[in-house]
């Protein structure tokens, strides 16, 4: 079996492909076992943000799993694969482990050593138990990702201060406007991304918020977080509301636009200056509307300026934090090394197990059948603890070995010593 990841982020993709491919919550059990039906993926799980869609397999034939999983990406969303090829990235065996385990840690976000990345991968690792996508490998690699992820973060100073994908928002809207205090402003959406925005926006020095939102009892309840007012409306009120603000954050799960030109230009007074600022992949604010006059219009991908100042001041923080990352790569790649093993020790156990019961047999047929039935309990016992003993030391000693060639040789000697059974021994050394 092999472990690969596919997939794409910030850093390979502007955000028109990454909405494209962007694959929401509830669609991800099922686009798993889609994806599971294909003949070389074992295990399968998916980690989607707003900067990432990454798809990890465990697979028998590592060439035909990537493949499948590539094309399998271009049809889920009807794009093209060579359109959509240049924008992948692939990454197998330890590279695949450690990719994983540097996005818990924040090492490869967007900010760096940002803390809600840790939380998606929580969130993607029981969304692929919940579909029965992952088993043994794919559940023990996100544990010690999600362990690594937890590690940097108490162990390093990596996440004190560091900016949220919010934060940074409401800094560049800052750095554009030179001052919050002013003006009515609006956050669209509920969720924790619009919550740390007000709270970001409260930071600095804003006064007069508005949270509009689908489910006027979530904008509610958001409100009641914070002590300073918050003027909370009906999604009814959308336009209204933007047309009153001088600056818009948009932050929702809409799969289509929220915003648009002919919107906009039905509420807006000509040339009325307004900031957006969306923060949401899928976008929440048609491209269209950036051909209103005075209407600016910043996404994601525009946060790289604000985020390269704080990314600078952090980045000898980040040393640290790859090194705590690399402690865990090892012991995960340790237990993987050590899986090679399992074959030639069931076979071991198979096959002393069988000589203990054929014995165990003729030494019950002498003894008589009333002593047999008084003392077959503690005979069994015995000879079951004698056999575990034996082979204690031996299983202990090879799944120890780190050398790969030399546990190999020590597989060899075994199977040779033992004859064991040649089929499964020549399967674990293919792998």
């Amino acid at each position: 079996m092999f472990i690969a990841v596919v997939g794409l982020s910030h850093r390979t993709a502007p955000v028109e492909i990454r909405e494209r491919l962007s694959i929401a919550e509830a669609e991800v059990g099922e686009t798993i076992q889609q994806l599971r039906a294909h003949p070389h993926i074992e295990e399968a799980a998916i980690l989607s943000t707003c900067n990432r869609l990454e798809v990890y397999i465990v697979t028998s034939e590592m060439e035909s799993g990537v493949r499948q999983t590539m094309q399998f990406l271009a049809e889920l969303k009807g794009i093209p694969l060579p359109q959509l090829r240049p924008h992948l990235f692939t990454l197998l065996y330890q590279d695949a482990v450690t990719h994983l385990m540097r996005v818990a840690a924040g090492l490869d976000s967007l900010v760096l050593g940002e803390g809600q990345i840790l939380s998606q991968v929580k969130k993607a690792q029981q969304l692929g138990q919940a579909c029965n996508g992952m088993d043994r490998i794919l559940n023990r690699l996100f544990k010690a990702a999600i362990t690594a992820g937890k590690r940097v973060r108490t162990e390093t100073e990596i996440g004190t201060g560091a900016m949220s994908i919010s934060s940074a928002a409401v800094e560049l809207a800052l750095q554009e406007q030179g001052s919050l205090s002013q003006g009515k402003v609006t956050v669209v959406g509920a969720g924790r991304m619009a919550r740390l925005l007000v709270q970001h926006l409260l930071a600095k020095g804003a006064v007069d918020i508005t949270v509009v939102n689908r489910s006027l009892e979530r904008a509610e309840a958001l409100a009641k977080q914070f002590e300073q007012p918050i003027q909370v409306l009906p999604w009814e009120s959308l336009l209204s509301s933007v047309a009153e603000s001088n600056l818009v954050f948009t932050s929702t799960g809409a799969t289509q636009p929220i915003l648009n030109y002919q919107q906009l230009a039905g509420v807006l007074q000509p040339d009325q200056p307004l900031l957006l600022v969306d923060i949401s992949v899928p976008r929440n604010i048609d491209p269209d509307v950036e051909k209103l006059k005075g209407v600016q219009v910043f996404n994601v991908d525009h946060l790289s300026r604000v985020v390269e100042e704080n990314r600078a001041q952090r980045q000898k923080l980040a040393l640290a934090a790859e090194a705590l990352v690399e402690e865990e790569v090892d012991q995960f790649m340790e237990w993987w090394r050590s899986l090679e093993t399992v074959p030639t020790i069931s076979s071991l156990r198979h096959k002393v197990e069988s000589i203990r019961e054929q014995e165990m047999e003729k030494a019950l047929s002498r003894l008589g059948k009333d002593f047999a039935e008084k003392h077959l309990e503690v005979i069994d016992a015995l000879t079951r603890g004698i056999v575990n003993k034996i082979l204690h030391d031996p299983m202990v000693q090879l799944r120890a070995k780190r050398d790969i060639e030399a546990r190999r040789a020590a597989m060899r000697i075994l199977q040779e010593l033992f004859n064991l059974d040649p089929v499964v021994f020549h399967a674990q050394q293919e792998r």
